[in-house]
Parts: C-alpha cells; sequence; structure tokens
C-alpha cells in the first residue's frame, strides 16, 4: 500500500511538471517566434522576401539589408543618441533612487510615512501628458538632452522596491559604522552600496530597458533630428514602410530594397544590444528578483 501510494504521488508529480514544462515551452516558442522570424527575413533574398515564403529560417542568405543599415550615417548618429540616454539617464536614475529610497527605509527619518504617502499616490494619480510638456517647457529642457532624461528619472514602483530592499539591511551594520565615524554618506557609500549589489543591477537594468525602448520622451521633447534616438528613427521607418504604395524601393539604380527586410533588420539592430546586456547582470537580477519578498 506504501508503495502504491508513492508511485501515484510521484505519477501526480511528473504530470504536474510536464503539463508546467509544456506550457513554459509553449510560451518560449510565442516569445522566440517574432524575433527568429524578422531575423530570418532580414537575412534572407529579395525574391524570397517578395514571395513570402519565410517562416523561421533565412532563405537565400544575404547581408545586403545590415550592410545598407549600419552604413547609414543617421543610424549612427541615433545610436549614440540612444546610448548617452541611457547611460546618463540610467545613472541619473539610480543615483536619485537609492538616496531617496535608502532616506525613506531609515525609521528615524521626519515626516517618514507622509513622504512616503505622497510617493505612493503618484503611482496611481499623475498630472498628465499636457501638464508634464507644460513643465518640462517651462524649464527651459525642451530639445535638449535633459528633456530625455530628467522627467522620467524616479519611478515610483523602483523606488518603493529599493526601500524595501534597504529596510531589510540589519541596522547594527550602521550602527557599527557610526561608530567607526561614517556619517549618513558614508554608511551609504561604505556599507549599503557594497550590500546592495543585486538590487542596484536589477533596478538598472529596469531603468537601461525602459530608456533604451524609449519613443515618447523625444516625440514630446525633441525637435532637432540630429538628438533622435534609435527607436524614433525605427518608428519613422515603419511609418514610412506602412504609408508608401509598393513593398520595393529602388535605390542607386539597380539596387532593390525590399521594405519588409530593410524594418526588420532596423528592428534586429536596435534590439540585439540591450538583450547582448542581460546575459552579463543576469547573476545579480536572479538575486534581485527576490527584492521585497518575505523574509523567515
Amino acid at each position: 500500500m506504501v508503495e502504491r501510494g508513492v508511485s501515484v504521488k510521484s505519477l501526480q508529480f511528473s504530470w504536474f511538471n510536464i503539463v508546467t514544462s509544456l506550457i513554459l515551452l509553449l510560451v518560449v516558442v510565442v516569445t522566440l517566434y517574432p524575433f527568429l522570424h524578422m531575423l530570418a527575413v532580414s537575412l534572407s533574398s529579395n525574391a524570397n522576401v517578395i514571395q513570402n515564403n519565410i517562416s523561421f529560417w533565412p532563405k537565400g542568405f544575404n547581408l545586403s539589408m545590415y550592410k545598407l543599415v549600419l552604413g547609414d550615417p543617421q543610424i549612427w548618429m541615433a545610436y549614440r543618441n540612444t546610448l548617452l540616454y541611457t547611460v546618463l539617464g540610467t545613472f541619473i536614475s539610480m543615483v536619485v533612487t537609492s538616496t531617496g529610497a535608502y532616506a525613506l527605509s531609515r525609521k528615524d527619518m521626519a515626516l517618514r510615512n507622509t513622504f512616503t504617502v505622497l510617493i505612493v499616490i503618484t503611482m496611481f494619480f499623475s498630472g498628465g501628458m499636457i501638464p508634464t510638456f507644460l513643465v518640462v517647457r517651462s524649464l527651459g529642457l525642451v530639445d535638449t538632452i535633459w528633456g530625455m532624461v530628467l522627467p522620467g528619472a524616479v519611478s515610483t514602483w523602483n523606488l518603493i522596491l529599493m526601500r524595501t530592499f534597504f529596510s531589510g539591511i540589519p541596522k547594527e551594520l550602521e550602527e557599527s559604522g557610526r561608530m567607526d565615524g561614517l556619517n549618513d554618506i558614508g554608511i551609504f557609500i561604505r556599507i549599503i552600496v557594497p550590500l546592495s549589489k543585486a538590487s542596484f543591477a536589477t533596478i538598472a537594468l529596469f531603468y537601461a530597458v525602459g530608456m533604451w525602448n524609449n519613443f515618447i520622451f523625444p516625440l514630446l521633447y525633441l525637435r532637432s533630428p540630429d538628438l533622435f534616438p534609435l527607436q524614433v528613427l525605427l518608428r519613422n521607418l515603419v511609418l514610412a514602410g506602412s504609408a508608401s504604395s509598393g513593398d520595393v524601393t529602388s535605390i542607386g539604380g539597380d539596387n532593390l530594397v525590399v521594405e519588409e527586410s530593410l524594418k526588420y533588420a532596423t528592428i534586429m539592430v536596435s534590439t540585439l544590444p540591450i538583450l547582448v546586456i542581460y546575459p552579463f547582470v543576469q547573476k545579480y537580477f536572479v538575486k534581485g528578483a527576490m527584492i521585497g519578498a518575505v523574509k523567515g
């Protein structure tokens, strides 16, 4: 009887694993197929793309679209702008978010609960797009780099996550730092930051991905094409291709460019860099993903 009970239990557990694995496999396929399809189209010959017989494997392999995309000086200018906005914006966001979260994690801070409630309210209510634009314009940030990195410098959700993480650090460490003569800034830099690498890497990844994919801010606050990031250039390319009458464009006489291949090649060029970064921060991301979890 015991052996039968054990076998039934193991059978149920095996079925649970099988169903879970199938669901996760389906999620992986649904997630990866668009990328594989765009990659296959961008690497295929024009004839196969026009015939629309490509699924997830390139046919008539060629790199002409990538040569065309990477040979465009506007792409490299947009890349430079995107990298600048991402690096500068992430740095500013991390400085403001981490210092604010540390201040809110201190129980001896005056009006701590009041500030926390005011910050949480912004998660549910905001001034809206037009009032925000009027504020940014009144500060003289329109058509400047700062208009890209300052309006969205702080995410309320990320601030609360970091505050929760800092609250879990033993207070005895701060007390030992004060005994060694450290002030609040010294404790934050020398004790809190080294112990919070996982949370810093996780929140920085959130900010970097958001800044890299952002095209709302440049559409609202930028006027000069020299300041446009890569996402705006990609958006303009996709809209221009959607508004055109044909699927094939002639460039330089005999050179034919299939607009679908050109779009997908540009999308892959703009997407791959941020995907490459993920494996390097994955070990921190796994730890930081449990920020705010209940601790026993």
